[in-house]
């Protein structure tokens, strides 16, 4: 059986961005950021409302503030009590989880989506993504970039400004770009 260019996609596989599917799903998800930004002062139990219609999995009490970016929403996991602050983005074409309590800083940025490294790949307008993985209790800081990929351990804290760009382990302290430990949590 052949799969469909959303079904790769989701496996994380060589994909075609392009498809008649994916398209559809954008245009939906573009329509969703439009609603659920538009009204900035709109009262948390219905900005909940709009997540959970959205969101793969959206844990109780969590804010995400707008405005709020992503690919498709349906591949955000959000664990209990997450914050996201002003101007987050997530391009979300595989699954991108934040566990409970964690809390990020406005302007970061997490990207499952990646892209060949062969230029002829590239050019036949391939891609794929990586899950990205956040733990419990994480806090990053404003500014920052997650690549996709990286795994973020529970209690890891991500300085502000800083590119993660290898997996940070439970507890520890990163910061820089590339992003180094440069202490450990208590």
């Amino acid at each position: 059986m052949t799969k469909t260019e959303k079904q790769k996609m989701l496996a994380g596989e060589l994909y075609r961005p392009g498809s008649p599917e994916l398209n559809a799903d954008e245009k939906a998800a573009k329509a969703w950021m439009a609603n659920y930004n538009a009204v900035p002062d709109r009262p948390a139990a219905e900005r909940l409302v709009l997540l959970k219609a959205q969101f793969g999995t959206v844990g109780a009490e969590c804010v995400v503030r707008p405005p709020f970016f992503c690919d498709f929403g349906y591949n955000i996991r959000l664990g209990d009590n997450v914050f996201l602050n002003f101007n987050c983005v997530i391009l979300d074409i595989v699954e991108v989880s934040i566990g409970d309590r964690t809390q990020i800083g406005p302007a970061v940025q997490i990207y499952a989506a990646d892209h060949p490294r062969d230029a002829q790949t590239r050019r036949d307008g391939l891609e794929f993504g990586r899950p990205v993985k956040i733990g419990a209790d994480v806090w990053i800081g404003g500014g920052a970039v997650i690549v996709p990929g990286v795994t973020i351990g529970d209690g890891a804290v991500i300085g502000a400004g800083s590119v993660v760009t290898r997996d940070v382990a439970p507890g520890a302290i990163v910061a820089g770009n590339p992003a180094r430990q440069i202490g450990k949590g208590a």
